[in-house]
């Protein structure tokens, strides 16, 4: 069965009124896409986990006039998001596989590949695979930072020992360590939905029973041998003592999230915490890895 399918561009500030407006007039579904490669890191506590500008696919029954339908919505969303109004007639299909197509596997350092459900890894023994698919909640390895942090996990050597994620997103820098042969990891994320994929995404790797979630505020466990903190550079500062102490003495941190010109930053808040500092950059984005005093 076909739908008629409403295309709108809009800024995060929108979103929330925009949402309302197409669930009051009937939308079926609605798709969020980025509309300008920025992916969304890892938020501070209170941000809402959402693209800074982003495209709104909102599915509605064939039968619904497009005219009539702008006519319904021109008092409920903001004229500037309903200026950029298009439709299309679509047929009926799976919507997340529809985009989930265009994702394709990704190689990080030698062993390390993300392969999404929709495509069949092959049956290489040498390889280590992490099936993962797209999602809102963020951390594919597709933005440099996390590219970053995935390529430091496939270089180092993996012989039981333990990870903290700390913003964990999505589960990928977790469930990857422990694809790799780490012995248990610990993810720590402020967004529900975070912790949700990340539950999900460990039980698709077979590794769930060795990832334990926490909430953002929760005590956190004993220490671990590694530490990787895929966040922004305020954050980092702002949690620098918490974050800090969920690596033992002498175990080794990734720090991403961050832009080149804040690395400097960086390094000296964490000069007292920290030895060995190396940074590493991909495009405009810096990996800082370092080793706990």
């Amino acid at each position: 069965m076909p739908f008629l399918e409403l295309h709108l561009r809009l800024p995060n500030e929108d979103y929330s009124l925009v949402e309302g407006a197409l669930e009051g007039a009937g939308a079926l579904a609605l798709t969020l896409t980025d509309a300008l490669d920025n992916p969304v890191l890892e938020p501070a506590p209170g941000e809402t986990p959402l693209w800074p500008e982003m495209k709104v696919q909102a599915l509605f029954p064939i039968e619904q006039d497009a005219l009539a339908l702008l006519i319904a919505l021109e008092g409920s969303m903001p004229e500037r998001v309903l200026q950029s109004a298009r439709f299309a007639t679509v047929d009926d299909r799976d919507w997340t596989r529809a985009w989930m197509d265009h994702y394709q596997p990704m190689r990080f350092g030698q062993r390390l590949w993300i392969y999404p459900t929709t495509i069949e890894p092959p049956g290489d023994g040498g390889l280590t695979i992490v099936r993962l698919d797209p999602g809102l909640a963020f951390g594919t390895g597709t933005h440099p930072t996390t590219a970053l942090c995935l390529r430091w996990l496939d270089g180092l050597r993996w012989d039981g020992e333990t990870l903290f994620d700390y913003g964990c997103g999505s589960g990928v820098l977790a469930v990857a360590a422990l694809k790799l042969g780490a012995f248990a990891a610990v993810g720590l994320d402020n967004d529900p939905q975070a912790l949700l994929a990340s539950r999900e995404n460990a039980a698709r790797n077979g590794v769930e029973s060795q990832l334990s979630l926490l909430r953002a505020d929760a005590p956190l466990p004993p220490p671990c041998d590694r530490l990787c903190a895929n966040i922004l550079l305020n954050p980092l500062i702002e949690l620098r003592d918490r974050i800090a102490s969920t690596v033992k003495p002498g175990g080794l941190g990734a720090f991403s999230g961050m832009l080149a010109h804040q690395g400097d930053e960086f390094i000296a808040r964490y000069r007292d915490l920290f030895d060995d500092f190396v940074v590493t950059q991909q495009e405009d984005w810096i990996r800082i890895t370092a080793r706990r005093r």
